[in-house]
């Protein structure tokens, strides 16, 4: 059972004792439309029959072993399919048990490639703020967003990039602030990495799966290090992985990127997942229900642009943004989200909606109109 310790929610009967699709049903009978899509990695909502079932197969036969066929079959079926789907070159795939651990990955091979090649490159640049995570030294350089920003960005990159092993950015949105940016933006971004010599690392633990739209919101570069989470086991058990090119893997150990063979990063579990996660991303027309969310919510949350406070609204893919120019009392904008009837978690001055891919048209009226109906009310 999951318990909802949120502002305003510790009321008893918020107990969760089910979700199915897009729905979250608790102890005290009221059921709540998702607006969160389990922080946007159920992709294909709760409790869809093909997770389940492959799981429960899965689990039937094993649930882990290192040495078992079973689990090197999930494994390397996993990581060729991963390669097939990833930017042209990365065909290099290791799996990791979290999305932290997915790029701590990518920043260590970043480094141990510049120091591999006798230069001691340790610094990494985000963007905005950007989540490099435990990088062990960061810096914050503004986007590209263009020709202006290009130029300064290649100016401090002339300054810099002796020190720099890798730029992180976070392909056409930033989680923290959910902030946009488009494709030529990313394609600045490749041509100034690569005129400098410094690698570019793609972090899609957020934007991966259809979330923007495509599969992947880098598809239209070609980044050195790709690293994904969330979404790539529906959302149910936690995994990701990082897809790397043989130049920067090295030759000698490329082929070990096939599949990790940790006996927690490969868990058979959370690979059969994932295969069954990528099933459906071939089977049921996800991207094209990422681009229907994006349809039906962008003029439904454009009613609140005009009202007090409403300082931005936003659509990009299956990712929804009012941006408020306050903070709002989040205890207040939830109970008022629950009272309609939905699940929405505020975020500073940013209210997002992140639902399932698979949310009906139905629901995502009534999630909009409880949002916007909660706005209008500050």
């Amino acid at each position: 059972m999951i318990v909802i310790r949120e502002p305003g929610l510790a009321e008893a009967g918020s107990a969760v004792t089910a979700a199915r699709g897009t729905r979250i049903r608790l102890a005290d009978g009221r059921e709540w439309v998702d607006g969160t899509g389990c922080g946007a990695a159920a992709c294909h909502g709760y409790d869809h029959p093909h997770l389940r079932g492959a799981v429960a197969r899965q689990l039937a036969a094993t649930p882990h072993g290192l040495a078992d066929r079973l689990v090197e079959e999930q494994a390397t079926m996993l990581a060729q399919r991963l390669a097939g789907l990833a930017p042209d070159g990365l065909g290099g795939v290791r799996l990791h048990a979290t999305a932290r651990d997915a790029m701590d990955a990518a920043l260590q091979r970043a480094q141990s490639f510049w120091r591999d090649a006798g230069q001691q490159r340790t610094k990494v640049a985000t963007f905005g703020g950007g989540r490099g995570d435990s990088a062990p030294d960061r810096t914050h350089p503004d986007l590209p967003r263009d020709e202006a920003g290009e130029a300064a960005l290649r100016d401090w990159l002339d300054r810099h990039a002796g020190a720099i092993a890798a730029l992180v950015v976070e392909p056409l949105v930033q989680r923290d602030g959910l902030v946009f940016h488009d494709e030529s933006c990313l394609k600045r971004l490749r041509h100034l990495a690569t005129e400098h010599d410094v690698l570019l690392i793609c972090d899609e633990r957020f934007t991966g799966f259809g979330r923007t739209g495509p599969m992947f919101a880098s598809l239209s570069i070609a980044p050195d290090i790709l690293v994904l989470g969330e979404g790539l086991a529906g959302g149910i058990i936690p995994l990701a992985a990082t897809l790397t090119s043989e130049t920067i893997a090295g030759a000698a150990d490329f082929a070990a990127w096939s599949g990790d063979a940790s006996s927690v990063a490969a868990n058979a579990l959370a690979c059969a997942a994932a295969n069954a996660s990528l099933d459906l991303f071939e089977r049921e027309p996800r991207l094209l229900q990422s681009a229907e969310i994006a349809k039906k919510m962008g003029p439904a949350l454009g009613a609140c642009l005009g009202l007090p406070h409403v300082k931005d609204v936003r659509v990009r893919g299956a990712i929804g943004v009012i941006e408020l120019d306050i903070v709002a009392d989040a205890a207040t904008l939830q109970r008022r989200f629950a009272e309609a009837g939905v699940w929405v978690r505020p975020e500073g001055s940013i209210i997002p909606l992140t639902p399932a891919l698979t949310i009906g048209e139905d629901d995502l009226a009534r999630l909009t109109a409880a949002v916007c109906d909660a706005v209008a009310a500050l």
